[in-house]
């Protein structure tokens, strides 16, 4: 009897510790909720944007050639009795290269000096003859016959000392090329002839090529596309040109170094390659210390114009829809992050030039921009000096197709 009524007592203990461990959780519950901090706005660093004048230029493949190119050839055949020059060596205008045997030319010179001769000496007594018959002739001496006779021979000689003065001439024109001299100056080749070869005139393979490379040309192809491009933002006003410095090129070595000297855009051509779709720019570069060389993979760096009112950014602060268009995260007036889609230009060093969707004053997402979406409210922070508007002048070298964009 005493354990039966024992039993209660207990459990009504067991009861008030349960119930006093639920209130203790519930106020410590409650308690935990009244001192949870409230939720942090993201921080973001953003660039303003800032319009300014950039200098756009178009970055061309190209390739070498020589300004002159001459290929030896001898005028005369003949027997080559030695070669007068070092191969690989500058050259002058007018230099001997060869010298082929003059032997025979001399003796063709020698034997036209005497034809002149002969027929310069029967001449006088021809038209001695000639004025006689003719003076004759109103006398009735002689006859019509004789006089016309007399006539014809005078002209004869005086034909034949005309004949006989330029066969002179011709073999002393022949004899001139026995030396084979250069046209031009420049750097020789290797000669494809040694001494003793017996060459014939005008023929096929040439005795050496000389290439003049102080100047040197450098023709780059240029897209019809972007020609066209660049001619309606011109006339759109987009871009303006200085007309001192339009015919400036740059060029860029085979190693990415920059040419030393500057050079100039001579002319562009006026017909489009049916194969590529592109017209040749011919720039003129000096060559004093013979860097480039004929055939030389080069890029051409050519002003477009300036560009007074461009926008650049960041190239990180750019991003890709699900559809490959060019995105930006800006922060509105009131904070809250907006997604513009912008029109890219090109790519300027570590920056895109943007032709739409932006404006003065627009506040670009550098970092951050991947814990925030459209419509969250943020804190913005300057990105850095590389970000600040403001910038200076710049010259922007972009690729020779523009970058893609919608």
């Amino acid at each position: 009897m005493q354990r039966n009524n024992a039993n209660p007592s207990v459990f009504v203990q067991l009861k008030l510790v349960l119930a006093a461990l639920c209130c203790g959780v519930c106020l410590t519950a409650c308690n935990r909720q009244v001192q949870a901090p409230p939720t942090q706005v993201p921080e973001v660093a953003t660039v303003t944007v800032a319009r300014q004048s950039v200098l756009l230029t178009t970055e061309l493949p190209g390739r070498t050639s020589p300004y002159r190119i001459a290929e030896i050839r001898p005028q005369v055949n003949g027997l080559i009795l030695k070669r007068l020059f070092t191969e690989g060596s500058d050259v002058k205008a007018g230099q001997e290269l060869y010298q082929i045997d003059p032997a025979p030319f001399q003796a063709a010179l020698d034997n036209a000096k005497a034809a002149l001769g002969r027929a310069e000496a029967n001449l006088p007594a021809i038209q001695s003859r000639a004025n006689r018959y003719q003076q004759a002739l109103a006398d009735k001496a002689v006859s019509q016959q004789d006089f016309d006779d007399a006539s014809a021979a005078l002209r004869q000689a005086e034909a034949d000392i005309q004949y006989y003065r330029a066969t002179l001439q011709t073999a002393r024109i022949n004899l001139d090329y026995a030396r084979v001299t250069s046209p031009i100056s420049g750097r020789i080749g290797t000669s494809t002839v040694t001494d003793g070869a017996i060459v014939t005139a005008y023929q096929p393979v040439a005795l050496a090529t000389i290439q003049q490379l102080d100047p040197i040309y450098v023709d780059v192809p240029q897209s019809a596309t972007d020609l066209l491009r660049l001619e309606r933002r011109l006339k759109a006003g987009q871009l303006k040109r200085d007309a001192t410095t339009v015919n400036k090129v740059r060029l860029i070595l085979p190693d990415g170094s920059d040419y030393s000297q500057d050079g100039t855009l001579e002319f562009q051509d006026i017909s489009v390659d049916p194969t590529t779709g592109s017209v040749i720019l011919r720039m003129v570069f000096p060559n004093p210390d013979g860097v480039l060389l004929p055939g030389m993979f080069v890029r051409g760096v050519v002003q477009e114009g300036v560009n007074e009112r461009a926008i650049l950014i960041p190239q990180q602060t750019v991003a890709r829809d699900s559809k490959g268009n060019p995105v930006a995260l800006i922060v509105g007036a009131e904070g809250k992050v907006e997604q513009r889609q912008l029109t890219l230009d090109r790519a300027i060093g570590d920056q895109w030039l943007v032709t739409s969707g932006l404006e003065s004053g627009d506040q670009v997402i550098a970092e951050g921009a991947q814990k925030v979406r459209p419509g969250v409210t943020v804190k913005t922070v300057p990105f850095g000096e590389a970000g600040k508007p403001g910038m200076p002048e710049r010259t922007a070298a972009a690729a020779s197709s523009p970058a893609k964009s919608n």
